[in-house]
């Protein structure tokens, strides 16, 4: 469908389309760059409920505490500002990618007749394919009966 609508549609919406994807674009860059920075400045809601219930010091660091983008930054910029936009972009890049690659699956799954659509196709066996119901090539053995 999404192919379809993109062919067929007038400039204007065309426009307004690129308009929508381009300030959410921006809007994501703006938001996992800039801030991100303040809201990852206090712990967490597991660490801070942790620390209520009084059993934070029993916390083991995870097997991915080594990693490039564990606590909310990346490893190696020294200034924390741009360690945490950078990790913030990474997120945003990311999750951007896959949501566009898993809609690009499902509409290409869309786009494909369904079995009762294909079985309904003229020369495939189903109605329109001369054997009675509306064709318009006339009646078939089964409209004689």
């Amino acid at each position: 469908m999404s192919r379809r609508l993109t062919t067929d549609m007038s400039g204007g919406v065309q426009r307004g389309v690129a308009l929508l994807l381009i300030a959410g674009l921006v809007l994501s860059v703006v938001l996992a760059a800039g801030v991100s920075f303040y809201a990852s400045s206090s712990p967490d809601g597991l660490e801070t409920v942790a620390a209520d219930q009084g059993f934070a010091d029993t916390a083991e660091d995870s097997a991915l505490a080594d990693s490039p983008f564990a606590d909310y930054g990346v490893s190696g910029v020294g200034q924390q500002r741009w360690s945490v936009a950078l990790a913030g972009l990474a997120g945003a890049g990311v999750t951007g990618v896959l949501g566009f690659l898993l809609f690009r699956v499902l509409a290409a799954r869309s786009d494909r007749p369904t079995p009762r659509a294909a079985a309904e196709a003229p020369g495939a066996g189903g109605a329109g394919d001369g054997a009675g119901g509306n064709d318009p090539s006339g009646p078939g053995p089964a409209d004689l009966g």
